[in-house]
């Protein structure tokens, strides 16, 4: 969950997201919570940020703080902003909850210039020792459900995300893969180790035309 909107700091993920974000740009946050990431990103690079969230709760406590918030889906509204509307389209932690997560990708490189998404991974080795080992659907910090009430419907891991992007014509500008504790894990000189370490990753994607 994300942190309070009244503590000036943020989480490491969403420290990483911030830094790829230009100071002054326009920032749509989709799945933006109580807004703490919109609020970061207006007090120190001077953004304008707009955000969409599905919970009312979360709606209600971004705009009490004065933050552009409305009640949204990315599923279902995302198409109904125009072409180059923003600079940046960002989400955090919401694809795999997704169910069209394709649609929704293309919707947000067709609105922002770039898109910054962030998910956990399936393959993470965690992951597949519990499958392996016990049978059953695991539960990680990252995919903290089990498998009756989860919101998450489309699991994936790094790999499958970087052949949607591959076959999407989407440009990988920057990718990073983030530990359990959401620490940049650095050295790992493949994609095949980086799919089997990371338990997030992150990516910058920008048109590859």
């Amino acid at each position: 969950m994300m942190m309070s909107i009244s503590n000036g700091n943020l989480r490491v993920d969403l420290k990483l997201i911030a830094d790829m974000v230009a100071s002054g740009s326009r920032v749509l946050d989709v799945g933006c919570g109580d807004g703490s990431l919109l609020a970061w990103l207006g007090k120190n690079k001077g953004v304008d940020g707009r955000g969409i969230e599905l919970s009312m709760a979360g709606v209600t406590a971004a705009v009490a703080h004065g933050l552009s918030v409305i009640q949204g889906d990315a599923d279902t509204d995302l198409k109904d902003y125009p072409t180059g509307a923003f600079d940046y389209v960002i989400l955090s932690q919401t694809l795999q909850a997704t169910y069209a997560p394709k649609t929704v990708l293309n919707n947000m490189l067709r609105i922002g210039r770039k898109a910054i998404v962030s998910f956990p991974n399936f393959g993470h080795w965690r992951v597949r020792w519990d499958l392996l080992t016990k049978g059953r659907m695991p539960v990680t910090d990252t995919l903290a459900y089990d498998w009756y009430e989860t919101p998450n419907i489309h699991f994936c891991t790094i790999l499958d995300f970087q052949t949607l992007c591959a076959d999407l014509g989407v440009r990988v500008d920057r990718a990073v893969a983030l530990d359990r504790d959401g620490q940049v894990l650095d050295g790992l000189g493949s994609r095949l180790a980086t799919n089997f370490f990371a338990d997030q990753g992150l990516f910058l994607l920008s048109r590859g035309d």
